[in-house]
């Protein structure tokens, strides 16, 4: 009987970033999981790259969900080149884009060390690299600010602004005016 999302309507410019400003329970994640195809929406379209179903075009997005957790028995470097090799990539290419993605953003001390002895904010940066490692056209991060620490938000900033450099469209949600102010082209802002 609760509606989480209603009349929503929005469109996202490729290659910016785009923000989704609101508090917790105003429907931020319940939007990003119809973009996504993981819920349908009861009425209304969402058209992602061009297609009615995000299945359609899954190799050509990046998702980090709201609820987050890594294969913790799994290397660093492994499990960021598994998430490629299941968005297409050969194993050889994975391997190395791992190794680079992850000693870019200040994990090359980590590459052989299992995610167990990550901490949070460590972890979070390998799972948004899985996600972004096979070079997606738009990358969608649901809260990727969450529980980190300034340092890692720094990070997680950078990773950002990278992606819009490279000419990707980038989503994320986020409660937090700083971030949306700081980084966000848009902002859509979401209240119950």
């Amino acid at each position: 009987s609760f509606t989480a999302v209603s009349d929503l309507s929005l469109q996202v410019p490729k290659g910016c970033i785009y923000g989704f400003l609101g508090q917790n329970g105003a429907g931020k994640t319940t939007t990003i999981r119809m973009v996504m195809s993981i819920f349908h929406p009861d009425e209304g379209q969402i058209s992602v790259l061009g297609h009615p179903d995000a299945q359609e075009v899954k190799d050509r997005l990046g998702y980090l969900p709201e609820e987050k957790g890594l294969y913790k028995k799994m290397k660093t470097a492994e499990i960021v080149a598994y998430f490629g090799k299941l968005k297409g990539m050969d194993s050889r290419t994975a391997n190395s884009k791992a190794r680079e993605l992850l000693t870019r953003y200040g994990l090359g001390d980590w590459l052989d060390k299992k995610c167990e002895a990550m901490s949070k904010g460590m972890g979070q940066k390998v799972q948004v690299l899985g996600a972004i490692i096979h070079e997606p056209e738009l990358v969608i991060l649901d809260e990727p600010f969450s529980g980190l620490d300034p340092v890692n938000r720094d990070t997680m900033r950078d990773i950002i602004l990278d992606m819009k450099r490279q000419g990707r469209t980038v989503i994320f949600s986020t409660h937090g005016m700083e971030q949306a102010e700081q980084l966000c082209d848009y902002v859509m802002m979401i209240h119950k």
